[in-house]
């Protein structure tokens, strides 16, 4: 290899271990520690951590929902045991002509560059007690690459796009009945878009929302906790550096696990606040983050820059709502959150102490807790019917 292809194998390499930082939300590089273990061993760690490791392994019956565009969204829907509510017993219904009502349905919306499986805890508690809807958003998980950011116009990912993917996913997972919507991140604001888009849907069908670790704009004044000019200046040249990337994925994703180890730290430091975070945990969120090809993290993340939805709030103001934040979250601050509460007076506001970015994965039981007390006043579980969140499988 020569050593012009060598530099540019190199600076391939930590390009994308700064696309890492994007991938967990941040925008710029972050001082280390340096490592002292040997990088064998960091790898057989890993390893063990995947094969021991539980989380992420809930699956349901599957389904595919069609885009606007066509790019086919994968979803999985978890149904209600009779047998494991409190209470309820199977018995012979005679309807007489009648239907029966249909169930709550709590749709859940993923973050950047994780997947369905980011609420695994949540779902783990959840399971059989109540209908939920898991789904990938366009380009995440097992749903499509986006047929529009793939074809040769290239055209852009916008929050309101996605909030017509999650429109499209509500039509073909739950096209009856009342909606719990529920989002972490990208997934709020992907909420907030389908209200600012539908809102006939929120007044007729919607009767609860939790906002989790998310925002309604003003987002390029976020500093991920980094000097100001440092953030400024990155911002300033990133546009062109991912639009750069994003034409050389093959070759930044080789550099990308050539740099593993930075990569780790990245996503732990922008991910979790707590010390004592499990490892098989931080290990899961890894490899969600990791996951995600990295054009696909360059084409989505300008349109945060974009996105402003505060106005969209007011199609909740009617509805129970629960905004949840981590208080160390270095992606979207709790302060966020906070502006969400006060433009939603009747919100229930919770800042859980020493969390980050990915609270429900950090803090599992805060979380359910919290999502459980919601779906028993929205009336979509008895009160005693929600377990706490330290399922792991």
């Amino acid at each position: 290899m020569s050593e012009s292809s060598t530099d540019n194998w190199r600076r391939a390499g930590f390009a994308g271990a700064a696309l890492g930082v994007l991938a967990a939300g941040a925008a710029a590089g972050v001082a280390l520690e340096r490592l002292t273990v040997g990088r064998g061993m960091r790898q057989k760690a890993r390893l063990a951590l995947d094969a021991s490791g539980p989380y992420g392994s809930l699956r349901g019956t599957p389904g595919k929902a069609i885009a606007d565009d066509t790019t086919a969204l994968y979803y999985e829907v978890d149904e209600v045991d009779p047998e494991n509510r409190p209470g309820s017993a199977p018995r012979k219904r005679r309807l007489f002509g009648r239907k029966a009502p249909a169930p709550v349905t709590v749709v859940f919306s993923h973050g950047y560059c994780l997947t369905q499986d980011s609420w695994h805890f949540q779902r783990a508690a959840l399971r059989g007690l109540v209908r939920t809807v898991h789904w990938d958003q366009r380009s995440h998980g097992r749903s499509e690459r986006g047929v529009a950011q793939a074809g040769p116009d290239g055209l852009p990912v916008s929050i309101d796009r996605l909030g017509r993917d999650l429109k499209a996913v509500i039509d073909a997972a739950a096209p009856v009945g009342p909606l719990v919507l529920v989002g972490h991140s990208m997934g709020g604001m992907t909420i907030m878009a389908l209200a600012d888009a539908y809102p006939e849907l929120i007044r007729e069908r919607v009767v609860g929302v939790a906002f989790v670790g998310t925002s309604t704009g003003r987002l390029g004044e976020v500093n991920y906790g980094l000097p100001t000019a440092g953030v400024n200046a990155v911002r300033r040249v990133l546009p062109g550096v991912l639009k750069a990337l994003g034409s050389q994925a093959e070759l930044v994703e080789r550099g990308r696990r050539a740099t593993a180890d930075l990569f780790a730290g990245l996503i732990k430091r922008y991910s979790f606040s707590s010390k004592d975070v499990d490892p098989a945990v931080a290990r899961f969120a890894e490899r969600m983050i990791e996951s995600t090809p990295i054009d696909v993290v360059a084409e989505f993340y300008p349109a945060f820059a974009d996105h402003d939805k505060a106005e969209a709030l007011a199609a909740f103001r009617d509805v129970p709502v629960l905004a949840l934040a981590g208080d160390r979250d270095l992606v979207t601050p709790s302060s966020h959150t906070e502006a969400i509460a006060d433009l939603l007076p009747d919100s229930e506001l919770v800042i859980v102490p020493d969390a980050g970015h990915l609270v429900m994965l950090e803090h599992p039981e805060a979380v359910t807790d919290r999502l459980a007390d919601l779906l028993v006043r929205v009336g979509a579980v008895p009160a005693t019917g929600a377990r706490t969140g330290s399922v792991s499988g």
